[in-house]
């Protein structure tokens, strides 16, 4: 893969949109992506009707994704069966076999525990559009609302980064000056409450990042 150069600007994904209002909120406000949450535990999580009308809302070139943890193939197909979505983000276990077995492009999560080696997982994930980089905390997938210690994101790596975990629109412009990502995706950071979005956040979080 040829290497990136450094972005003119940095390109952010709003996940665990769970209604019409708050996709066009992220959309408004500028957001290049939007996340679908299809993990039943979660309280972001969707159904296939909700997330149809959702990305049936969103303009042409912003990114619609659907998030999945170790889902079954069936449940992977169902959703892309819709035809609402562009991208696949998995936040599981799940192996590059996997991932790639559906004809669609596709981001894996990585929950920065001590001693992961990042550049070894991208090589791995060969065929990923870009690692995303979580905070760990056992036994949970994400969406914990904690950051990891971002001296720890990689000045070079062979992906691109997209960083997570714990953003908000008080520290987004540190953690942009510090890592450099290609991407941020930011979920409980500009919410009211679990699977509400905040207007007022989300427009800070944005400026902020310009």
């Amino acid at each position: 893969m040829t290497q990136l150069t450094k972005s003119a600007r940095t390109r952010v994904k709003i996940c665990g949109l769970t209604s019409v209002e708050d996709s066009m909120l992220a959309v408004n406000a500028g957001a290049d992506a939007i996340g679908l949450v299809f993990y039943a535990p979660s309280p972001r999580n969707v159904s296939l009707e909700q997330a149809e009308a959702i990305s049936a809302s969103v303009p042409a070139f912003v990114t619609k994704t659907a998030l999945f943890v170790n889902p079954s193939v069936a449940e992977v197909q169902a959703v892309l069966q819709t035809g609402s979505i562009d991208l696949l983000q998995f936040h599981g276990d799940e192996s590059p076999e996997f991932c790639e077995q559906f004809q669609c492009s596709y981001i894996k999560a990585i929950r920065m525990r001590e001693g992961i080696e990042l550049e070894s997982i991208a090589q791995q994930y060969h065929q990923a559009s870009g690692l995303l980089l979580d905070a760990y905390k056992a036994g949970v997938p994400g969406g914990t609302g904690e950051k990891f210690d971002w001296q720890r994101v990689p000045k070079h790596l062979s992906k691109p980064i997209i960083l997570a975990g714990g953003l908000t629109p008080e520290n987004i412009q540190q953690a942009i000056e510090q890592t450099q990502p290609w991407a941020v995706d930011v979920s409980g950071g500009v919410e009211q409450s679990k699977g509400i979005k905040s207007a007022e956040k989300i427009e800070q979080f944005m400026s902020r990042v310009k």
